[in-house]
C-alpha cells in the first residue's frame, strides 16, 4: 500500500502540465484560436482576464448586498455584515482605504478608491487564478488539446507581461489623468520642472515626463511580471521532480515524490502570500505616485494659507 501511493501519485503528476518537460509550459500563455494569418484570437490569459473580471463583478456585487446598511426595522444590527467572507473583503476596503489610501491622498481619498479598489481586487484574484490548475483540468479533459499545448483558460495572467504593461498603462493614464485635473495644464507640466531654473528646468522636465509616462509603468509592469513568473516556475519546476522519477523504484521515487509535494505545498502557500503582496503593492505605488504630484501643490497652498492667516491675525508679540 505505502509503495503504490507515491507510485500513483507520481503518475497522475506526470500528465499534468505540472510536470512537462518544460515547467514554464504551466505559466505561459497558450493560444487557443489562431486566424488564417496566424495570428491569436483567444487564448488562456484571455480566459483567466474574463474569468477574473466576472468574479470581480459578482463577488463585488454580492458582498455590497451583505456589507451595506440593512433596513431600519433591523435596528443596530442593519450596521453588521451579514457574512463572514463579505466582513473579510470588508476589512480589506477598510484598511487599503483608512490606512494606505487616505494618508497620500486626504480628503480626495473617497472619489479615488473606486479605482484603486478595482485594480486591487482584479490583479489579485488574476494571481490566485494561476495557482488554481485550470490548464490542467483542460488538458486531462481533452487530451487533444495538451498535445497542441492549447487551452481556452489556464495559465497565469499576470505572468504575461503584455498584460502586465496593459495594467501599468491603465494605471498611468488614471495618475496622470488626476494630476492634471488637479492641478490644471499649466501647474501639471510646472511641477514636472520641479521649480528649476532655466535652462535646467528643460532637462528636469524630460526627466520628469519621462518618469511619468515610461518609467514608472515600466517598473509597475515588470514587478509584477517577474514576480508571478519566478514563483510559479518554481512551484511547477518542484511538481516536475515527481514526474522525472516515474518508474525509477520505490526507494528513489517515494522519497523524491514526498520531497516535491511537502516543498511544492510550502512554496504554494507563499505564492498565496506574494500574489496578495504584489496586488497590494501595485495598488500603493499607484497611489503613491497620484500623491507625487499633488506634493508641490499642496504644500504651496498650506503655506498661502499660513501667510494669509498671519497677515490676519496680525504678528505674535514678544512677550505676553
Amino acid at each position: 500500500m505505502m509503495q503504490l501511493m507515491p507510485t500513483h501519485l507520481s503518475n497522475v503528476m506526470s500528465s499534468l502540465t505540472l510536470a512537462a518537460a518544460s515547467p514554464a509550459d504551466h505559466v505561459y500563455n497558450h493560444v487557443f484560436i489562431k486566424n488564417e494569418a496566424g495570428f491569436w484570437l483567444w487564448s488562456g490569459n484571455q480566459g483567466n482576464l474574463i474569468l477574473s473580471a466576472f468574479i470581480c463583478i459578482l463577488v463585488g456585487w454580492w458582498a455590497a448586498k451583505k456589507i451595506g446598511t440593512g433596513p431600519e426595522t433591523e435596528g443596530h444590527d442593519r450596521y453588521v455584515t451579514r457574512n463572514r467572507f463579505a466582513h473579510m473583503l470588508e476589512v480589506f476596503c477598510v484598511y487599503l482605504r483608512e490606512e494606505v489610501a487616505r494618508p497620500l491622498l486626504g480628503d480626495r481619498t473617497n472619489k479615488l478608491m473606486p479605482f484603486l479598489w478595482t485594480i486591487f481586487f482584479f490583479i489579485l484574484v488574476n494571481n490566485m487564478l494561476g495557482l488554481v490548475p485550470l490548464l490542467d483540468l483542460v488538458h486531462v479533459l481533452s487530451p487533444d488539446l495538451k498535445a497542441d499545448k492549447a487551452t481556452p483558460i489556464g495559465g497565469t495572467a499576470t505572468q504575461n507581461i503584455w498584460v502586465t504593461a496593459m495594467l501599468a498603462i491603465v494605471a498611468m493614464v488614471f495618475y496622470n489623468a488626476v494630476a492634471v485635473k488637479h492641478l490644471g495644464i499649466g501647474g501639471y507640466f510646472g511641477h514636472l520642472t520641479g521649480g528649476a531654473p532655466f535652462p535646467i528646468s528643460i532637462f528636469v522636465f524630460l526627466l520628469e515626463l519621462a518618469s511619468q509616462l515610461f518609467i514608472k509603468p515600466f517598473a509597475l509592469a515588470l514587478r509584477l511580471f517577474a514576480n508571478m513568473t519566478a514563483g510559479h516556475i518554481l512551484l511547477a519546476t518542484l511538481f516536475a521532480f515527481a514526474g522525472m522519477v516515474v518508474g525509477k523504484g520505490f526507494f528513489i521515487q517515494g522519497p523524491v515524490t514526498l520531497v516535491a509535494v511537502v516543498g511544492g505545498f510550502a512554496i504554494f502557500l507563499l505564492e498565496i502570500f506574494v500574489g496578495l503582496m504584489q496586488a497590494f503593492i501595485f495598488m500603493f505605488l499607484t497611489t503613491v505616485f497620484i500623491a507625487l504630484m499633488d506634493h508641490d501643490h499642496d504644500h504651496e497652498h498650506g503655506h498661502e494659507h499660513d501667510h494669509d492667516s498671519e497677515h490676519a491675525h496680525g504678528p505674535t508679540p514678544a512677550h505676553a
